[in-house]
């Protein structure tokens, strides 16, 4: 009897015109299962069992959301090696069929767009509210960008991605990024705004500030933006965000200083109404960071203030152990 393969169980995962489809739709975009059982016109079980088999090929990861499960393509070095063979296989029938499929993403997107549309209006006026209350996002925004610096950012985490904005602003000097939020409802926000802003290399995940889905050093920048209000553990989440910085990576707040708008508690679950400077350098200083306070944004009833906190490289940390 022959010994297994490993190669060959791969390209037997392959070996199926469904499964390929399966594959091609997800190089496009992160889809549940119902809606690849909706391109294809599959029922979901058959799907979920195509699925399954490339999953355990290692050609796609499932993620749990919610009541959700999505699908992404799997680890890099094996996928991008198959669509460069894919790519260079002049296959006119099989161009058709991706290109159907592809087609029939466009009703996809729109059922997505229309659940986000709906969600953004139930939410609006509240966001609207808050952002009355300090300067012009715009002011936030540049000001974020003048502490990021004009060049390439690594790989960048979002926690508390919320609309996905901070995404898709520093995205492009990102090599990849990574969005993260408890709310099912607002990941599916932020794919819809990401997806029409045309911004590559993202992943979208569901997860908890305390409780973060990711390994240890998987980050060059963190971002808390507008997130550490909601947090009844400050500490602990600046700690967690500090968990996934690797030597040299940078956490960088973004949040209120110290305010006595005291309905926020109610009318926006604020846990916390506002950070002092030397609270938030505590964290991070507790954390393992070298904490400093970039920049106070004075003008409305809330003043907005950066922190950064960088990760000391490894001989700095060795020199000051000795």
């Amino acid at each position: 009897m022959n010994a297994p393969l490993p190669l060959a169980d791969l390209f037997q995962a392959l070996a199926d015109p469904s499964r390929l489809r399966l594959l091609a739709l997800l190089k496009e975009m992160e889809l549940t299962v119902g809606e690849l059982a909706q391109v294809l016109g599959q029922s979901q079980p058959r799907v979920s069992r195509h699925l399954k088999i490339l999953a355990d090929a290692r050609l796609i990861e499932r993620r749990k959301e919610g009541s959700w499960v999505f699908l992404q393509l799997g680890e890099p070095a094996l996928v991008d090696a198959l669509v460069a063979l894919w790519d260079a296989v002049d296959d006119p029938v099989s161009n058709r069929q991706f290109a159907a499929d592809r087609a029939r993403l466009a009703a996809v997107r729109s059922d997505r767009a229309e659940a986000a549309a709906r969600y953004f209006t139930a939410h609006a006026a509240q966001w609207d509210q808050i952002r009355s209350l300090h300067v012009a996002e715009s002011q936030v925004e540049a000001a974020i960008r003048e502490a990021l610096g004009d060049g390439p950012i690594g790989q960048l985490v979002d926690i508390g991605t919320g609309t996905g904005r901070m995404i898709e602003l520093f995205g492009s000097a990102a090599t990849r990024s990574i969005g993260i939020d408890r709310s099912t409802e607002m990941l599916r926000l932020a794919r819809v705004k990401l997806e029409e802003a045309g911004v590559e290399a993202v992943s979208l995940r569901q997860g908890d500030m305390y409780a973060l889905p990711l390994p240890d050093e998987e980050a060059d920048v963190v971002l808390l933006h507008q997130v550490l209000h909601y947090a009844h553990s400050p500490a602990a989440a600046i700690a967690e965000g500090a968990r996934l910085l690797r030597p040299g990576g940078r956490l960088l707040i973004i949040d209120f200083a110290p305010h006595e708008r005291e309905e926020l508690r109610e009318t926006a679950q604020h846990a916390r109404l506002g950070f002092a400077d030397d609270s938030v350098i505590g964290w991070l200083s507790g954390a393992g960071l070298d904490g400093k306070v970039v920049r106070h944004l004075e003008g409305g009833e809330l003043t907005v203030t950066l922190w950064a906190g960088v990760r000391p490289a490894r001989h700095d940390h060795e020199r000051r152990a000795a």
